[in-house]
């Protein structure tokens, strides 16, 4: 039986230059540096958020520059398309900026879920609401039916955010 020193191989050396970088690694590193993610613009996610936030926005001018005949209905209008419009930029930066990473404290996807859960229901009824008091006018109809293509694109992402949040969940589960 030997009891002599044994020699213990490592990845890294203390004597001599740290190894090349593999193209991958350097890849995956630069990624990692850059501030925002130039993919979530183009992809789909991206797109849905921006084309929510137009409607939105040309739904809330057409509503506001239009002569109003019921205060209330309006009003409530502008207050939802404008919560629901600062909502869809908050998420649109936090992915665009990868605050996700940072911040993995939050269930992401299931904020998303919620915020277009509750959002779109309101944004239903205002749009509704807006609808029916418009009254032929037709900045309060442009606006009404912006509400509602607005609607149907939160109907979208609530599909996508639920596909992504729990049917990706409960396979995992299941494997």
């Amino acid at each position: 039986m030997s009891h002599g020193a044994r020699v213990i191989r490592t990845g890294a050396s203390s004597g001599g230059p740290p190894p090349a970088a593999t193209a991958a690694t350097a890849a995956s590193q630069g990624a990692d540096a850059e501030l925002m993610d130039g993919v979530y613009f183009r992809s789909c996610a991206g797109m849905l958020k921006v084309a929510q936030m137009v409607s939105l926005l040309v739904g809330f001018i057409s509503v506001n520059s239009s002569q109003w005949t019921d205060y209330s209905a309006y009003s409530y209008f502008q207050i939802v398309t404008m919560c629901d419009l600062v909502m869809i930029l908050f998420f649109y930066i936090v992915h665009i900026f990868r605050i996700y990473k940072l911040l993995t404290c939050i269930s992401w996807p299931l904020a998303e879920f919620l915020h277009y859960l509750i959002g779109t229901v309101l944004l239903l009824i205002a749009s509704i609401v807006a609808a029916s008091k418009s009254y032929n006018l037709t900045g309060l109809v442009a606006g009404a039916t912006f509400g509602f293509l607005a609607t149907v694109l939160c109907v979208l992402s609530i599909w996508s955010s639920y596909k992504v949040s729990c049917i990706t969940q409960s396979t995992d589960a299941a494997v």
